[in-house]
């Protein structure tokens, strides 16, 4: 009881720590820079004036449709996100005078702050304390606000393309022959990852509140248990024995069986019974006629006790899962299918 108290009390207080972080970088982090401290706001007409190939997108933009009183005390259209422009309107369109983004403009933090000024909650509750944030990774390199149709203003056609700008490595595995259905558009990177930070310092960008396999549960509940036999990798870590992202063995297995298995448990005792199964006396237990035992431990006089020994090696070198079905936990020992227990007779 004291352990798991102390447990408790240091994740309790390592929470704590990063939230304050989290706010005192936040303080830091979003100020808009003001390029134009005199200047007042026009309004988007003003600014369509000049940009009037922006009217087409004024119709479909999300950040153009919010209306003053969905957002109180924030600016919308425009220069919710550009700044007032009356100072850039007054110089004659003085680029100098309005905020700007990309190459000419804000990038990285700069550009972020301006994002987040509004963004705080929510999905992006948790940007600053993100991996993408920590490798300056910036709003406006995964999202395109302008002429863009996509509901979440993606800056490529879905996720999936998306992602794999960077994450070439995950876009490779992606093409293996087991993997999840990412790529043809029944699942997204989102669905298990989220972009713009948890929160969580353990679990990283995935959807999960404490252990990875809770994420994993959301959709294969059927190996959530409890299981009176559990196997203990399974409890621990699904990643232990399966790769999501896709493998070239079945059900996005590592490695295929036996040898994924036999990274934890040795060879099966049917497949080296010849071996084990010699006695002192140099004869075998299981040599009912008594044959000679050659220097290999074959059986070159006894052709059909050779073949049955060769037949369980191949037998019991093949797939684990021929006889241990329940791998992820089962009410029988050793997982195994119940009514299939044989006894063998001399």
């Amino acid at each position: 009881m004291v352990k798991r108290f102390l447990v408790l009390s240091f994740f309790l207080a390592l929470a704590v720590g990063c939230t304050q972080e989290l706010a005192e970088k936040r303080a830091q982090v979003i100020k808009p820079p003001k390029v134009a401290p005199e200047a007042e706001y026009l309004g988007s007409e003003a600014c369509l004036e000049c940009h009037d190939t922006m009217a087409a997108d004024a119709k479909t933009n999300v950040h153009m449709r919010l209306a003053s009183y969905e957002v109180p005390g924030y600016q919308v259209g425009c220069e919710g996100c550009h700044g007032p422009g009356s100072a850039h309107v007054d110089e004659g369109g003085d680029t100098e005078k309005i905020l700007r983004f990309g190459e000419e403009g804000l990038e990285g933090e700069e550009a972020n702050a301006v994002c987040l000024t509004c963004h705080q909650g929510g999905e992006t509750m948790h940007w600053l304390g993100s991996e993408h944030a920590e490798n300056d990774v910036a709003c406006i390199d995964c999202h395109k606000v302008h002429h863009n149709s996509n509901p979440q203003l993606l800056a490529k056609g879905n996720e999936f393309e998306l992602c794999s700008q960077c994450h070439r490595d995950v876009q490779a595995k992606m093409f293996f022959i087991s993997r999840h259905p990412v790529k043809e558009g029944y699942m997204g990177c989102s669905d298990c990852h989220n972009p713009h930070g948890t929160g969580n310092p353990i679990a990283g960008m995935l959807r999960t509140e404490e252990r990875l396999n809770d994420l994993c549960l959301t959709c294969h509940t059927r190996y959530q248990g409890p299981f009176v036999f559990e196997h203990e990798p399974v409890i621990e870590d699904c990643t232990i024995c399966h790769d999501p992202h896709g493998t070239v063995a079945n059900n996005l297995l590592k490695q295929n069986e036996p040898f994924l298995c036999m990274q934890c448990h040795e060879v099966h005792f049917h497949a080296t019974r010849i071996n084990d199964q010699v006695r002192n006396d140099g004869t075998d237990r299981f040599n009912p006629a008594g044959y000679p035992v050659g220097k290999d431990w074959r059986y070159p006089s006894a052709p059909n006790i050779q073949a049955a020994h060769e037949g369980w090696q191949k037998g019991f070198l093949t797939k684990c899962t021929q006889c241990h079905q329940y791998i992820h936990g089962s009410d029988f020992p050793s997982q195994a299918i119940p009514g299939q227990g044989r006894k063998l007779t001399r």
